[in-house]
């Protein structure tokens, strides 16, 4: 919820790898208030069965920047074992299932505003916007 003097932020995960959300990623929120200010960690939560991450700590007033980090690793280690229980595959040259063992994104917020920050996810490659 905001208000006039905090911002909000949620997110959600797709994995475009297999046109599903994303269950199971720990998501860490940290907030500071100036861009020479020191991070402060808020907290974090995981995405649910539909990869959204419903339960973010609330943003403290003043806050100027946010910067969530996406546990990735865990989340394609924990699928890519599922899969080969199913039918053993080959594995390329990666050591693990994730290319990116994390996705941090830091972006700007204005008080008053909600911020909802998707992450379209695959093993080799990510991408965000602003959502709405």
């Amino acid at each position: 919820m905001s208000t006039e003097t905090t911002a909000s932020v949620s997110t959600h995960i797709l994995d475009t790898s297999v046109g599903r959300p994303a269950e199971g990623v720990v998501i860490s929120l940290a907030a500071r208030a100036g861009s020479g200010a020191a991070w402060v960690a808020l907290g974090g939560s995981a995405t649910d069965a539909d990869g959204r991450c419903k339960d973010l700590p609330a943003l403290p007033e003043g806050t100027t920047h946010v910067r969530l980090d996406f546990e990735t690793e865990a989340y394609f280690d924990k699928k890519q074992a599922d899969a080969q229980q199913d039918a053993p595959a080959n594995r390329d040259s990666v050591t693990t299932g994730a290319f990116f063992p994390e996705v941090a994104i830091t972006f700007a917020v204005t008080p008053g505003e909600h911020y909802h920050v998707p992450l379209l996810l695959n093993p080799f490659g990510y991408s965000v916007y602003r959502g709405s």
